[in-house]
């Protein structure tokens, strides 16, 4: 007697099964994700929760306790404060494990930031916003500070305008369009005709320079990291004091800073542009 194969049973709805309409968001899960990500951006109580987001103490305190099950975000009894929990840590640390950009960053990181004295960042663009992955900071006193996680405004970073730069024109214009270019500081070029010749000057030479536009007296020197198809994936950066990173310092620090871009586009496998 013949048998037909059995062929294994796919778990879940093929993709292709849901209709194209955009569903509506389910309120509980909005708004957990909503505590997640107060929460996550720095402690708070439940009664400053509250107002941030405009619910009910009562509404806010059930959600707290069940992403506390979760071990998402935990209670600090003394002050009374809810801060981000070390299962929020396991989530996030899935992202970063889905590339080795991390990995074969670290000590490219560590070796920029030895070479110049100066924190050295690791950052990629999502959603129109630069997204830090990874930094390792100076040794000195004052320095730039962005913990893994942090975002920032493209036209106003280091990273983002490296990043800008090398993206193809149809991609940076959707992103330009997206988002106004906010003022952070004097500097900060919020004319998008200004932002173009600043890009520009940046593809030219190959580095971007964030000169105190989005945080008085801090600069970044930023360069693009490319993959195997010679796209920009990713900026490295060293961000510090105007008066560390000076005017006669650059020409050495801007070397540095494309020399490491250059390491990591070589260790992910990837091909730097020509020029």
């Amino acid at each position: 007697m013949e048998t037909e194969p059995l062929t294994p049973r796919r778990r879940g709805r093929p993709r292709g099964s849901i209709k194209d309409t955009k569903p509506a968001p389910v309120k509980s899960l909005d708004r957990a994700i909503d505590v997640l990500e107060r929460v996550g951006a720095g402690g708070t109580s439940l009664s400053q929760l509250a107002a941030d987001l405009d619910e009910s103490p009562a509404t806010l305190y059930r959600v707290l306790l069940t992403l506390e099950a979760r071990q998402l975000v935990e209670f600090e009894e003394d002050g009374q404060i809810w801060h981000v929990g070390p299962g929020a840590f396991r989530l996030g640390s899935t992202f970063l494990r889905r590339t080795n950009l991390v990995d074969r960053a670290r000590p490219i990181l560590r070796r920029l930031m030895e070479t110049t004295g100066e924190t050295a960042n690791l950052g990629v663009e999502r959603d129109g916003r630069v997204l830090f992955l990874n930094q390792v900071e100076t040794h000195a006193h004052i320095r730039a500070f962005f913990p893994p996680g942090t975002v920032s405004a493209m036209h106003a970073s280091g990273i983002g305008k490296a990043l800008l730069a090398a993206f193809e024109a149809a991609r940076r214009d959707r992103i330009l369009d997206a988002y106004p270019l906010e003022r952070f500081t004097p500097r900060s070029l919020t004319e998008r005709a200004a932002l173009l010749e600043d890009l520009e000057r940046c593809a030219a030479r190959g580095y971007a320079v964030d000169d105190q536009e989005r945080n008085e007296g801090m600069r970044c020197l930023a360069a693009a990291v490319h993959d195997a198809q010679g796209e920009a994936v990713a900026g490295v950066s060293v961000s510090g004091p105007v008066a560390r990173l000076a005017d006669t310092d650059l020409p050495r620090l801007t070397e540095a800073v494309r020399d490491a871009a250059r390491q990591l586009t070589t260790a992910i496998g990837g091909v730097a542009p020509k020029g």
